[in-house]
């Protein structure tokens, strides 16, 4: 079980807390590994990463994801090919920390981008990057998402429909799934449905809980919408065996952490 430490996003991004200090707090909590973001890391020169990776180690840590946010589905073929070249330096800066995963997004929702013309670039691109994560042994996993902070708009594939369609057309490709358990709720549609269809590529779980239907309100685990036990249950069924990263945004710090720790070990006992 790992942790991508939303409500300390802020602290991390500013310079308030330091990576070591979450490594830290993620060993007290009892966590297996942390989650980072890419927005976390300030340069990819030697001496900065070997900072980071023995910040990390230091604390008897490791890294279990890193979350990037390449924007495929951009309007602009020249931005696509940047987004391309930023998500190859992301690969090769987890394979630098021997991060396990990264958490891949299909892109924001342009006003200026069809539907169909953006599932077309996004499965492309996809494909062109699968090999690059193989060779650098970075597990890429592409997430049913909502919409990061360092973006403008929505996620292209917030739809579960889209989501699903660039699913099935990366099948073929080693790129597997990162399950978000409250981002299908946040559109407006229910979680199970969609998680069946991609079920046998789930390899991470993001566990994450929202208050509202139709938006993303993060709250603790538990005290939402997502129907955990029935997600756990059906995990179980089909033999899962990979990651739960806990997305803990509630903005209860610590204490929230702990709590959301015991709420998926409980709730995964009894699933």
């Amino acid at each position: 079980m790992s942790c991508i430490p939303v409500s300390f996003f802020a602290d991390i991004v500013s310079g308030k807390m330091t990576i070591k200090e979450w490594a830290s707090i993620g060993a007290e909590v009892g966590l297996d590994a942390i989650d980072l973001s890419t927005v976390f890391l300030r340069n990819h020169t030697p001496v900065y990463l070997e900072k980071v990776r023995n910040d990390i180690e230091s604390e008897g840590m490791s890294i279990a994801m890193i979350a990037t946010y390449p924007d495929f589905s951009h309007p602009d073929p020249i931005q696509r090919e940047r987004e391309m070249e930023y998500l190859r330096n992301d690969i090769a800066l987890a394979s630098n920390l021997d991060a396990k995963f990264l958490r891949i997004l299909a892109g924001q929702a342009h006003p200026q981008t069809k539907i169909e013309e953006g599932i077309k670039w996004v499965i492309e691109n996809f494909k062109k990057v699968a090999p690059i994560g193989d060779k650098f042994n970075v597990k890429l996993v592409y997430e049913n998402h909502s919409k990061p902070g360092s973006w403008q708009y929505v996620d292209f594939s917030h739809p579960t429909e889209i989501f699903l369609t660039i699913a099935e057309g990366i099948k073929d490709t080693s790129i597997g799934i990162n399950f978000d358990t409250a981002n299908t709720i946040a559109y407006g549609d229910e979680p199970i449905p969609a998680l069946k269809q991609v079920l046998d590529r789930v390899v991470t779980i993001h566990a994450a809980d929202t208050s509202t239907k139709g938006e993303l309100n993060h709250v603790l685990l538990g005290k939402g919408l997502v129907p955990f036990k029935e997600i756990f249950s059906l995990l179980k069924q089909n033999k899962f065996d990979g990651w739960i990263c806990i997305e803990e945004g509630s903005n209860t710090g610590k204490e929230g952490i702990k709590k959301a720790i015991d709420f998926v070990k409980k709730t995964w006992a009894m699933a």
